[in-house]
């Protein structure tokens, strides 16, 4: 069964003194006030994970925010991705620090002996729950560890040598290890010379589109070519738990993906190779997928895919992609062929077909479904060769799945089909576990699987577990969450699930995990609360309705000590969606019943300063064609904001004036535009954001025309153009090092640029060696600090005018 990962609480913050003078841009990190930072500082709750056979839970203790300085060390931006050259692995901060493993039946904790400072990540349970494996990064290194859990006891299988750039260890069938290694004779790291080989080349030789997104982090020279080889570059190791019978498979090569097929006896070899290229990231570049007999001798070549530097927006590569084992086969390969083209402009009522075959892997192979829709994935069902095959139709919105017969021959029948922004009638999805072979699969009782889901209705979340019938299609609900706590089921314990474990929260409990077995419930853990001093607070969830009639929805958080009838200043901090139609947008996703958890750079934390917060405010852009509903997004987002302040007045919390806007991302985005096409607002606080469209000329989050299909559309989108209109305060904020796609550090500075040329008033915040999101602990001292003081010089102490 699929070892289950619960994040049990958040980091967080308390009360505040008010504002203080702001600082200059050279004061250095600033803090918020010493409560906030005491609880910002509080090293969160274990991070949980239940064993296979549900007998043991796995604590991974965390520590809190690192320091800049651990996000300073050295980073090698390569094909898109972010390496530690000093470890050969993906660059980023501790996972976890110590590990201990608590018996489900007695309670015993029992901590496991670590290395002193240990950081560990990649773990992952064996089949049998007997051992798990983990490595261990050092300041040079990565070790490789099994843990028996029967005994505690820990043995290192590598001390050195390890390269999990694209995949960790992992348990083969059988029991053994399958680990990719750094090459012994890779040579010296290269140099980079002073003196250029030559200038980087491009070309574009005509005839053919190229619409690549605006990715980051790419190759941009030989030397960045030849860095990706050396840190990338893998040898397959294969040994046994105990670290004995080491032996090497197939030659190294940067290896994607190593898997081995459901007996044993096979192994599906995945890896890149040159030409590379300087506009798309490492998974467009040519790639082989072959099968491999285990002791490394090619059996056969499965496709051999060029570089894909012109796919169309939202294409997907001719030929075969998407290659895998069947996990309730011995050797049967599978995989998907497309039948458009690529291309999803391109009309079709065949988009793609799921193909398989067997040893020796060699014809065109057999075609297991023809599909109306893109295939989006495909999942095993325990004890029978069937699959459930999903396939997704981008401009409906609709996901269906599919029964597929592989052997047997039965016609296809489709088992579901529904809108995925459809929470109220969302199903569900199966529960997993591991079959003979260790391959995850559903789980699968009597021709029954059994189904868990959030259970969204217009009065909150209500998670479920359900059983679903195949033959009949027919639904049993077996359980559902109900009383004034959200809880969810996370595993089940007996086939026909009447005993299950959960993760249940509510208004006073964290986050911990529950046991019901014989008619009894069971706490298994007990996580204190991270932030009693924050039990004050008040949250609700709200409706309201914009103008056009469509209803949204808010979650209501009321500050500690607030009683009715007080006017308080407002924060409304939202992210805009889009959406087919307006049943689904009002549609409410959020409980009442869910602990209030407030970590990081939160802006939550505004209620420990006196402000109410009106957080995922709905701000849905409703249209039936998806092609065209980003013309109609200014428009839609400024009802929304109406729609939000109105309600604010209304229910009798808010004064109407002292009101900011807020959000992360795109979010940001949608707050610029708030600035500068209504007067709802006093100031704003912008993170991470994009505002000039221009510079994502093909496309940008689910808008699919181009920039030369619609040049007026990519203009009136762009906040930068109306950065003139911007006449409310606002706050930039950026890490300098923000991979993410579209968002580059540039868009806000040169945004900051454009409203401070405009005589608007503004404060850019570039945060050193920050990615998308903030992880650094000065830095999230010093956002916090930041939007505290915006808000209150700009919001809290705005003046509110009276009746006489």
């Amino acid at each position: 069964m699929r070892a289950s990962f619960i994040a049990t609480t958040g980091l967080a913050m308390v009360f505040g003194l008010g504002a203080t003078v702001p600082a200059s841009a050279q004061d250095g990190y600033q803090t918020p006030p010493p409560e906030v930072t005491d609880i910002v500082t509080r090293a969160p709750a274990p991070r949980v994970s239940i064993s296979p056979d549900n007998d043991l839970i796995l604590l991974m203790e965390r520590e809190a925010l690192p320091p800049v300085a651990d996000l300073a060390r050295p980073m090698e931006k390569l094909a898109g991705i972010r390496l530690d050259a000093s470890v050969n692995d993906r660059y980023g901060t501790r996972d976890f620090v110590g590990l201990s493993l608590q018996d489900i039946a007695t309670g015993e904790v029992r901590s496991i002996d670590l290395p002193a400072n240990a950081d560990i990540s990649d773990v992952a349970w064996s089949t049998d729950g007997s051992k798990i494996v983990f490595t261990n990064t050092r300041a040079d290194a990565m070790d490789v560890h099994v843990l028996d859990t029967a005994s505690g006891q820990v043995t290192t299988l590598m001390t050195g040598g390890v390269n999990p750039v694209f995949q960790s260890p992992t348990w083969l069938p059988g029991g053994s290890l399958l680990t990719l290694a750094i090459p012994s004779d890779r040579g010296e790291k290269p140099m980079e010379s002073l003196t250029p080989q030559g200038p980087a080349i491009q070309d574009a030789s005509g005839g053919q589109e190229a619409q690549t997104r605006t990715f980051q982090d790419l190759l941009e020279n030989p030397h960045d070519e030849a860095m990706f080889k050396w840190l990338a570059t893998s040898q397959p190791v294969i040994m046994d738990a105990d670290g004995s019978n080491i032996r090497m498979v197939g030659e190294p090569r940067i290896y994607t993906n190593v898997s081995a097929s459901p007996d044993g006896q096979y192994l599906l070899m995945e890896w890149i190779s040159e030409p590379f290229s300087y506009q798309v990231p490492w998974y467009r570049f040519p790639h082989t997928s072959a099968v491999f007999t285990m002791d490394g001798d090619l059996v056969s070549t499965i496709v051999e895919q060029p570089l894909a530097d012109a796919l169309p927006v939202q294409g997907v590569v001719t030929g075969r992609r998407s290659i895998q084992w069947h996990p309730g086969e011995d050797a049967m390969l599978m995989w998907v062929e497309a039948q458009d083209g690529g291309d999803p402009r391109t009309e079709s009522d065949n988009r793609d077909n799921v193909l398989a075959f067997e040893a020796p892997f060699r014809g065109e192979g057999r075609v297991l479904a023809r599909l109306e829709d893109r295939a989006s994935g495909a999942m095993g069902i325990e004890g029978t060769d069937d699959l459930i095959v999903y396939e997704y139709d981008r401009d409906t919105r609709e996901l269906r799945q599919t029964l597929v017969d592989v052997r047997d021959g039965e016609a296809a029948r489709e088992i579901g089909l529904r809108n995925i922004q459809d929470a109220y009638n969302d199903p569900g999805s199966p529960l997993m576990t591991t079959n003979e072979y260790g391959k995850y699969v559903a789980r699968n009782v009597d021709g029954k699987l059994l189904l868990t889901g959030s259970g969204a209705t217009p009065e909150g979340l209500r998670p479920f577990l359900r059983r679903f019938d195949l033959s009949t299609l027919d639904t049993e609900e077996l359980w559902r969450n109900s009383g004034e706590q959200l809880e969810s089921v996370i595993d089940v314990v007996t086939e026909d699930g009447s005993e299950f474990i959960t993760f249940y929260e509510s208004p006073t409990n964290p986050g911990n995990v529950k046991l019901y077995s014989g008619g009894s419930e069971q706490f298994l853990t007990n996580f204190p609360d991270p932030h009693p001093e924050l039990t004050g607070i008040k949250r609700e969830l709200v409706t309201y309705t914009r103008e056009d009639g469509v209803e949204l929805t808010a979650t209501l958080y009321l500050p500690p000590e607030y009683k009715e009838g007080d006017k308080v200043p407002v924060v409304v901090w939202a992210y805009p969606r889009e959406f087919n139609d307006a049943s689904t947008a009002g549609q409410n996703r959020d409980s009442p019943y869910r602990f209030t958890r407030i970590g990081g750079y939160s802006h939550l934390f505004f209620l420990t300063q006196g402000y109410a917060v009106l957080d995922r405010a709905s701000m849905p852009v409703v249209g039936s064609d998806p092609e065209t509903v980003n013309d109609t997004f200014i428009e839609q987002v400024v009802s929304n904001a109406q729609a939000a302040v109105d309600f604010t007045v209304e229910r009798g919390f808010g004064d109407g004036v002292r009101l900011g806007v807020g959000g992360h991302s795109y979010g940001a985005f949608m707050t610029a535009h708030l600035l500068a096409r209504s007067d709802l607002f006093r100031a704003g606080i912008a993170r991470s954001g994009a505002y000039n469209r221009t510079l994502t000329p093909f496309g940008f989050q689910a808008e699919r025309r181009i920039f030369w299909d619609t040049p007026e559309t990519y203009y009136r989108l762009s906040p930068f153009m109306a950065a003139n209109m911007i006449n409310e305060p606002v706050l930039f904020i950026h890490g300098d090092n923000d991979s993410n796609s579209g968002t580059f550090p540039q868009q806000s500075e040169r945004m900051f640029a454009a409203v401070k040329g405009t005589g608007g008033t503004a404060r850019l915040v570039m945060l050193p060696h920050e990615d998308h999101g903030y992880r650094g602990r000065e830095s999230v001292l010093h956002t916090l600090h930041e939007m505290f003081e915006w808000f209150d010089a700009h919001v809290k102490n705005a003046e509110v005018e009276t009746a006489e």
